[in-house]
């Protein structure tokens, strides 16, 4: 199978465009030319070729795509936007998802091809719980907790067994809030947080129940609870609608010292688990 380099075709193209005319544009303007530039270049037939990149792959079959793909993962060859793109198109996901279980090319590939794909997600909320790599595991939960919804059942059922309970937490919490069920386990699992107290906060803020307002209230009263727990119990607070104003000594935490030699007392640290 003879593969193509097309990404390497076009970045050779434009370097030459570029040393031609080196006052073209501003290194800020090509950043804005460059993606048009690309996709002109999926239409621009190929003399030793004979077809576009979109032509050559849009006349091969599912079967020719995948191993396609496969193959220029294996050989470390550039997989362009132009392949991809005719995977897109094709209703190609059964093929892909057993790549998630192969290495972790061939996994992070499957992954941004298949998106929040509703038959992948059996497979995605596996892989979370498994021995994968944390890009791919990232990646899955991402899928996860936009179709957080879709995975509800299983998620309540692997939290219950004791499997990956944080993870199925941040599932829940992404669901569409009102659930009686998924509210009760958020809130005890916030209630009995010990150490966990800032995510399990998160957790709440994110799941959107007012109901929880009067724990969170109860909770920020607690003369023992860290600069740090303090801060997160705040921004739920404030996340359903409330507010707390009272003021607070933290001089003694020294996590609060911490925070505040840097000047970072208003930045939310905990904002890339929500």
């Amino acid at each position: 199978m003879k593969l193509y380099d097309f990404d390497g075709m076009f970045e050779e193209k434009l370097a030459d465009y570029i040393r031609r005319n080196p006052r073209g544009y501003t290194e800020k303007q090509w950043e804005d030319v460059i993606p048009s530039l690309y996709a002109k270049f999926g239409d621009t037939v190929i003399k030793s070729i004979g077809k576009t990149p979109n032509e050559y792959y849009g006349g091969q079959s599912d079967g020719e795509l995948l191993s396609t793909l496969l193959a220029h993962i294996a050989k470390g060859v550039p997989v362009s936007e132009f392949l991809c793109s005719a995977i897109e198109k094709r209703n190609m996901e059964d093929a892909l998802i057993p790549l998630l279980d192969g290495g972790e090319d061939e996994a992070t590939y499957a992954l941004n091809l298949l998106g929040a794909n509703k038959k992948a997600l059996p497979v995605y909320m596996r892989l979370v719980c498994g021995d994968t790599g944390e890009d791919v595991r990232n990646t899955c939960m991402d899928y996860l907790k936009e179709r957080a919804d879709d995975v509800r059942a299983q998620a309540v059922e692997n939290y219950k067994k004791g499997v990956c309970p944080e993870y199925m937490l941040e599932i829940l919490s992404r669901t569409t809030p009102g659930d009686d069920e998924v509210f009760s386990i958020l809130l005890s699992a916030f209630r009995t947080a010990d150490d966990k107290l800032p995510e399990r906060a998160g957790y709440i803020a994110s799941y959107g129940d007012e109901r929880a307002l009067p724990f969170l209230m109860e909770k920020i009263e607690d003369e023992d609870i860290s600069f740090v727990e303090f801060r997160e119990l705040k921004y739920a607070i404030e996340a359903l609608g409330g507010s707390y104003e009272k003021e607070r000594d933290f001089s003694s935490d020294p996590y609060y010292d911490l925070i505040k030699s840097h000047g970072a007392l208003d930045i939310d640290i905990f904002k890339d688990i929500k």
